[in-house]
């Protein structure tokens, strides 16, 4: 019969996930702080408290680096906005607080930096946008069929209104992002985004009448 492993003690297995996650977490702060261009591998390193070698050991590259805090990015978006979605009462006020606290984090600066102005340039639009699928808009997609399916939102192509939407709040975002006075910006970017979001829940989804 297999000893039991002392209290205590780490398998190499947890000591390298514990330092994969040192190296996200000191590598978000400093993407979000001085962005992707002027960040290097031995700052991130030095932060999170381990060799350059340790560094590259775990991660191919700045780049992968940068993968793996855009990925840690959208899983926690994604999971904020589900709890947001959780506290209202029906999936229509569910599906219109979840856009709106999308757009209230595009004014945090790291979110800014790392989402909306470095990602599609280090990782290309593709896989910016896989990940995105996996994550922020999967969390939207759902809330449109929970809607849908509550009678809040038109039957239909939802994924095609999906994808508009989205990409209007991530538009929406990049507008905050470059914006001299982003919260004041803030309340007439959330009232259009909400006139998108009628539109697009509306039979016939008409955002473009005519």
């Amino acid at each position: 019969m297999p000893s039991a492993r002392p209290t205590g003690r780490r398998t190499q297995a947890e000591r390298s996930d514990a330092t994969t996650a040192r190296l996200v977490a000191a590598a978000q702060r400093h993407f979000g702080r001085d962005g992707y261009a002027t960040t290097s591998i031995v700052a991130v390193a030095a932060t999170a408290g381990v060799t350059k070698g340790a560094a590259y050991h775990h991660f191919r590259g700045k780049a992968d680096l940068f993968h793996a805090v855009f990925v840690r990015e959208q899983e926690e978006i994604a999971a904020e906005l589900e709890r947001a979605a959780a506290e209202e009462p029906d999936a229509w006020s569910a599906l219109r607080r979840g856009c709106r606290r999308f757009l209230e984090h595009c004014l945090d600066p790291g979110f800014r930096r790392i989402v909306l102005l470095d990602a599609t340039a280090v990782l290309g639009w593709e896989t910016v946008r896989e990940i995105q699928y996996a994550h922020t808009l999967r969390v939207l997609r759902d809330g449109m069929r929970a809607a849908a399916g509550a009678g809040h939102f038109a039957e239909g192509d939802l994924d095609v209104r999906c994808q508009l939407m989205f990409g209007a709040l991530c538009e929406a975002g990049m507008l905050l992002a470059r914006s001299p006075d982003p919260a004041s910006a803030l309340t007439s970017v959330t009232a259009e985004a909400e006139r998108l979001l009628t539109a697009l829940a509306a039979p016939g989804s008409q955002a473009f009448p005519g």
